[in-house]
């Protein structure tokens, strides 16, 4: 059987946003028999999980990302758990429609400042790999505003747009919220399986095991490099307005900022 016959590339496509469990998700639906990871080819690919196709690896061509996405057994589904691509452009995500026409989207958000906060931990973690830092501290300073930039902090908190973009293209995009994971991670597993046409009752003993195993496992943290009052009240202010406009349009509430306020030095 080849690749050609698939109807879709990627059958569930997650598209963020990053520093929401993505990968704790990625783990626990993989854990099903019906579901395939792609190998992993990092640096090419993050893990076996984010092929990034349509933002690194678009110049790597369509039957690149075909390959790629086939599972030996192309009967299972495949995953595409790349966080930027909330941010593609609509006419990027016309062109994933094309070749994934009837993948299951779910899009996980986060209160945006925990989430912008976790993610420049995870930038500076690169920068310390790089340079053996020590002493790290994110602070309110002439370098604040380029990481922020890099980190693309505005454009990935920018909920509503991204999913606006998305949803001409896919209906039934599932939104989760990332605090409901933390309270209640065994009910978002199941609303996750039912969007994706999966059960968790399907499974034999062993792989059940696995996956029970999988749900108290944490897959990744970021370093909790301490942030610095300053730069958490002035990011804070800087996306206020993206949280006010997601959980008007979500009908979410996100609490976290509380907890990162309070834990500022």
């Amino acid at each position: 059987m080849t690749n050609t016959l698939r109807e879709n590339c990627a059958d569930i496509l997650c598209i963020g946003t990053q520093k929401s469990s993505t990968s704790w998700l990625h783990h626990v639906l993989n854990a099903h028999p019906q579901t395939a990871a792609f190998p992993n080819m990092a640096p090419i690919t993050s893990t076996n999980k984010e092929a990034h196709f349509w933002d690194w690896n678009h110049k790597r061509g369509l039957d690149w990302y075909r390959e790629l996405m086939t599972p030996s057994d192309p009967s299972l589904l495949s995953m595409d758990f790349t966080p930027e691509y909330s941010m593609l452009s609509d006419e990027k995500i016309a062109e994933c429609k094309s070749v994934n026409p009837t993948a299951k989207v779910v899009y996980v958000l986060r209160d945006p400042l925990a989430r912008a906060v976790s993610a420049l931990r995870m930038h500076m973690l690169w920068r310390v790999r790089k340079s053996g830092e020590t002493d790290v501290e994110i602070k309110f300073d002439d370098d604040l505003l380029a990481l922020i930039q890099h980190a693309r902090i505005i454009d990935m908190g920018s909920y509503v747009a991204n999913y606006q973009r998305w949803a001409k293209h896919y209906d039934n995009i599932l939104v989760l919220n990332y605090e409901d994971i933390i309270n209640d991670p065994e009910g978002i597993v199941a609303r996750l399986y039912a969007h994706v046409g999966l059960s968790i009752d399907t499974m034999n003993d062993e792989d059940r095991a696995e996956f029970d195993k999988r749900m108290q496992k944490r897959v990744w943290a970021s370093v909790p490099y301490p942030i610095h009052k300053e730069t958490a009240y002035f990011l804070h202010g800087l996306l206020w307005p993206k949280r006010q406009a997601a959980e008007n349009f979500f009908d979410f509430a996100f609490n976290e900022y509380r907890d990162v306020l309070s834990a500022a030095i």
